[in-house]
């Protein structure tokens, strides 16, 4: 348990970043997911399009601090690896 001020107010804002930080990380697992149901399918349209989205969406996670930059190019290109080959 806490016994600073500091101490308390670093588990609050532990707390919140956590919080920000599930709901980020569950919304790439989403949104690559869509992205690869298109691609089992075999819809080059619908998989161009939740690429597109995808790779927006990865690309603000890194500017938000939620994943790095190598990590995000490494998703995004084996993601797109999997769309050319439809």
């Amino acid at each position: 348990m806490a016994n600073h001020k500091s101490c308390e107010k670093r588990v609050r804002q532990t707390k919140v970043k956590t919080e920000r930080n599930r709901f980020y990380k569950t919304r790439i697992k989403n949104v690559i997911k869509d992205v690869l149901s298109a691609v089992e399918g075999a819809d080059k349209e619908k998989a161009t399009v939740a690429m597109k989205t995808a790779n927006k969406y990865i690309h603000h996670c890194v500017a938000k601090g939620i994943l790095k930059k190598g990590n995000a190019a490494r998703k995004v290109s084996r993601l797109q690896t999997k769309v050319n080959a439809i």
